[in-house]
């Protein structure tokens, strides 16, 4: 039996219906809709767009960038490191930024907006995260080369896919198409995944390599 928490359940039921590739049958989710064979797909708002238009850039991005967390979050687990909860808060953000990123504002309604607005509150959050961890870890003093052991390995690959997933938003931002506290939220999760990063080196008492400048032989 898979039991799911009252706090994840709150997160993530707002923002299921952002999954397209889903559709209610009677017995649930029916996994294929056939919709999408012709290389389009539809935003919340019924819109019908390419599957390389910018919005499903956007969206595969932060569906990768979760996955990632999530592969970080077994890790995280399996080495005993603490507030392993916050790592699947930041997966059901992320699902709410599926949502926002999903409804294109040219073509919402105020009742798509209104169920897909990002709050500032979860940006917050992850600034106290990262001072909370920052006030364990030792002063940063040269450029952190990822490793640090296989959980801190992974949690600098999920970094590097999350300055993407910012990267893709950028454009529907500059564009009006979405809002920017999910990018904020994004950027501000790669800090918290570089100190997060750091942070399971020095509690599993792993080396952090620092940069070295190539010495050329001549």
């Amino acid at each position: 039996m898979i039991r799911v928490s009252k706090t994840l359940l709150q997160f993530s039921t707002r923002s299921l219906f952002t999954q397209p590739a889903l559709k209610m049958s009677g017995s649930g989710f029916k996994i294929y809709t056939k919709t999408g064979d012709k290389g389009q797909s539809s935003t919340f708002t019924g819109e019908r767009r390419s599957k390389d238009d910018e919005v499903f850039e956007a969206l595969g991005s932060n569906d990768e960038l979760s996955s990632h967390i999530g592969y970080s979050a077994e890790l995280w687990k399996n080495a005993d490191l603490p507030n392993l909860e916050r790592l699947y808060k930041i997966q059901c953000c992320l699902q709410d930024i599926g949502s926002n990123i999903a409804t294109p504002k040219s073509s919402a309604r105020e009742a798509h907006l209104k169920r897909t607005e990002f709050s500032e509150i979860h940006t917050k959050e992850l600034e106290d995260w990262i001072d909370e961890m920052t006030t364990i870890l030792p002063p940063l003093k040269n450029f952190i080369l990822p490793s640090g052991g296989l959980c801190s390995s992974h949690l600098h690959i999920t970094r590097t896919i999350c300055r993407r997933a910012e990267r893709r938003c950028i454009p529907l931002m500059k564009a009006g198409e979405m809002d920017m506290e999910p990018v904020k939220f994004l950027n501000r999760l790669s800090d918290f995944l570089f100190t997060a990063a750091r942070f399971a080196a020095f509690t599993q008492n792993y080396e952090e390599k620092v940069y070295i400048k190539p010495v050329t032989k001549k």
